[in-house]
């Protein structure tokens, strides 16, 4: 199917065609309308530079204005761009902090927006990414980078215009946090909006930050809107057989998208030869096998279990988990009433008898997962923690959104390869039989839950850190 690239006709199909098969199985609609599919919207936008800028306000002084388009470029921290005024004080960081120090050492930016003086002659002008980071943990609201670059490299930077990006459509909420802002403008602009000379600061040995007193900075972006479509998540319900706990799921997920074609447009796909599809079939075709091998297995038991199963194919992980955080975000179920969900991303490939299940350490459900696998020596499967830690895997499929709303998780994962993210990971790659295994060990486990007197439950620290520090 092309890659099934969010959006894309071929993506389409299979939503259409994994439908088709949950109401083979008898499974219920899962959508809020009835259907098996869950839309959510997808908008391609981009700034509108006559309409964005940045305000600089000091105390006694007229306040600056910096036009996007000619001396203000607004970056990018990921979609979504600020949808309201960023406002705050401005802190100058340090320029001589060592790199196992504090990188704010110790200054209070919470609110503020964070300068970092790119430049200085070098050869490579980089963005301070771990002083700017930290700001952002402790608070910051945005990041201004001051650079010295050339009148020629200015003026192809912003004459290179701001492409458009494609994000899904958020409805307006008043509550949701801020997105963080990130422009870059250059010395004679810094100089001229804050009174400061960019150069001096450079060349200072500065070892702790500066705040500019009575100095405030608003960033307003405006962006429009260029086309709207939208992506399907695919949703079935199988209801559970207990009066009581039929009122209780169990989750089966897995990304049903995968990167697409590559052309100009999609450089996140690389051609190898004529060869131009990044056809997924590990990363998550075998995911996706995996949810509807175990949708018809449990539609087939007699009785079924006591607690709802719900089977969901999502899309859009690859481009940033948007499928799963739209559900979660408007679940058709009381994520509340959720026990437990199983993601299945790349079971497909590598060891023949072992399997990650990262989150297995979280909660309970890690012993549980250790009791199934001993209890069925002829699946022939050791499960394994996260031995990738420095990957960040933990954060990078779908069970994450379930997990950080306080949903217990195990993430079934055979790791990367040679052929991720590349046009060779073709099907006939694939393992089916070592993945045949898996499969069963995911159904044997969400029978154990399904059918459990209790629901699975959280590690206290894991919980404070996962769920509470994500809030």
């Amino acid at each position: 199917m092309r890659g099934r690239d969010t959006p894309s006709p071929e993506l389409e199909k299979v939503a259409s065609w994994i439908a088709a098969e949950f109401h083979r199985f008898g499974l219920k609609p899962g959508a809020a309308d009835g259907t098996y599919l869950q839309r959510y919207a997808i908008l391609q936008k981009e700034v509108d530079t006559t309409g964005t800028l940045m305000t600089v306000t000091r105390a006694g002084r007229a306040s600056a204005t910096l036009n996007a388009g000619r001396d203000l470029i607004v970056l990018q921290l990921g979609p979504p761009l600020p949808s309201r005024d960023v406002t705050g004080p401005v802190i100058l960081l340090p320029n001589s902090v060592g790199p196992t120090s504090d990188p704010l050492a110790g200054a209070d930016v919470r609110g503020g927006w964070v300068v970092d003086l790119m430049g200085g002659g070098k050869r490579e002008r980089q963005i301070d990414v771990r002083a700017g980071l930290a700001a952002l943990a402790a608070g910051a609201v945005g990041i201004i980078v001051i650079s010295d670059r050339s009148d020629a490299e200015w003026h192809a930077r912003v004459s290179g215009g701001y492409g458009p990006t494609v994000a899904p459509g958020q409805e307006p909420d008043a509550d949701a946090p801020l997105a963080p802002g990130l422009v870059e403008i250059r010395d004679q602009g810094a100089a001229r909006a804050f009174g400061i000379d960019p150069v001096a600061l450079r060349a200072a040995n500065r070892r702790s930050a500066q705040r500019l007193e009575g100095t405030r900075v608003t960033v307003h972006v405006h962006e429009r809107v260029l086309s709207a479509t939208s992506a399907p998540n695919v949703i079935g319900i199988l209801e559970g057989s207990d009066p009581k706990l039929r009122n209780e799921y169990v989750f089966f997920t897995a990304h049903m998208d995968h990167l697409g074609v590559a052309s100009l447009q999609n450089p996140a796909c690389q051609a190898r030869g004529a060869d131009s599809i990044c056809n997924g079939a590990d990363d998550d075709a075998s995911g996706t096998a995996a949810v509807i091998e175990n949708a018809e297995a449990f539609s087939l038991l007699t009785p079924r279990p006591a607690r709802s199963l719900v089977f969901m194919t999502v899309s859009g992980e690859e481009k940033g988990l948007w499928g799963s955080e739209y559900f979660t975000a408007h679940p058709t179920v009381p994520l509340s009433a959720v026990v437990a969900d199983l993601n299945t991303d790349m079971v497909g490939r590598n060891w023949k008898d072992t399997i990650a299940v990262i989150g297995k350490e979280q909660s309970d459900l890690g012993a549980t997962l250790d009791r199934v696998a001993a209890t069925h020596p002829e699946l022939h499967i050791t499960p394994i923690g996260d031995i990738w830690p420095s990957e960040s895997f933990y954060t990078r499929s779908d069970h994450y959104n379930f997990a950080r709303r306080g949903v217990p998780i195990l993430f079934f994962f055979n790791g990367t390869h040679a052929d991720y993210h590349m046009v060779s990971d073709e099907v006939s790659r694939i393992d089916a039989e070592k993945e045949s295994r898996i499969v069963r060990l995911v159904f044997y486990v969400g029978l154990e839950i399904a059918t459990a007197a209790a629901r699975p439950r959280w590690d206290p620290a894991s919980y404070k850190r996962v769920v509470e520090g994500a809030n």
